[in-house]
């Protein structure tokens, strides 16, 4: 059975979760405790970021170098890589996991650019300045079971990763996606098929599924579900009731609704709109 990092610690004696919390999207950041272990993580799917908050001279990566961890330093566990460690000394830390498809699609449009200039280069013990600051406000999402919060360091944390020079074939064109970007979100309260994303691309079906997942790192249909989740929390934002919402947004009714969007985003629309109103 496959595995995320999270479930090697999750069978470890020794670590200890201390909070958790769901951003949606198979989306977690987990708090952990840990000391006196040794944990393998063997090809796990998705990536896992890492702080260390506290502690950590005790933590060594046994398969490679001789360094140790420190408090502020920031590991990059990419999907599918191999890795030892040692731990002899208590230290906390927090990690992240995404999928890969999220946080290709997350960097898609939040850079602009297409998905597979997305550079996620393995990092052991790094000072990665960019990357501290959004971590540790996930670290506090956590423990005040804030995805609000989450949601916004989990943004900046993608806005930090930086792009990688690569030599594209295939995909869409950036003018091509600009066009389908713009006669989505036009529509985003109707019904979009795949057809008719083909004839605005003008390409089959197939190629533009094909094409459209290479540029984006999703799916046409997840892409669009994304857009009308961003939209919805515009809207509810605003206070606009949420049958409205969910009419607006292209879902067939607000239970259809309430289920995607906690999907996507790890809480309800009500509960989004409360902690909205309270702010």
């Amino acid at each position: 059975m496959t595995r995320i990092v999270r479930d090697f610690l999750d069978r470890s004696p020794a670590a200890r979760a201390v909070a958790s919390l769901d951003l949606g999207g198979q989306r977690t950041v987990t708090l952990w405790e840990n000391r006196n272990d040794r944990i393998t993580y063997d090809a796990p799917q998705g990536h896992a970021f890492s702080l260390y908050l506290a502690g950590g001279t005790g933590t060594r990566r046994l398969d490679k170098g001789d360094g140790t961890g420190r408090p502020g330093t920031v590991c990059i566990l990419p999907e599918g890589h191999r890795s030892h460690w040692e731990i002899t000394t208590p230290f906390r830390f927090v990690h992240l996991y995404v999928p890969h498809d999220r946080l290709s699609a997350a960097f898609a449009d939040i850079h602009d650019r297409d998905a597979r200039h997305l550079g996620l280069a393995e990092a052991t013990f790094a000072e990665l300045p960019v990357l501290v600051g959004p971590l540790s406000r996930l670290a506090e999402a956590a423990v005040a079971g804030d995805v609000f919060l989450g949601d916004a360091a989990f943004a900046d944390l993608v806005g930090g990763l930086g792009p990688r020079r690569v030599t594209l074939r295939g995909g869409l064109s950036p003018r091509v996606l600009r066009r389908l970007d713009a006669w989505i979100e036009a529509r985003l309260g109707d019904t979009i098929r795949l057809e008719h994303l083909a004839a605005v691309a003008d390409l089959s079906p197939f190629h533009l599924n094909r094409m459209f997942k290479a540029s984006r790192g999703v799916t046409p249909h997840t892409w669009i579900a994304q857009r009308r989740i961003e939209r919805a929390k515009r809207m509810l934002r605003d206070r606009v009731p949420i049958v409205e919402v969910a009419l607006s947004c292209g879902f067939s009714s607000q239970s259809h609704f309430t289920r995607i969007f906690r999907a996507h985003t790890g809480t309800t629309p009500a509960t989004y709109a409360q902690a909205h109103r309270e702010t």
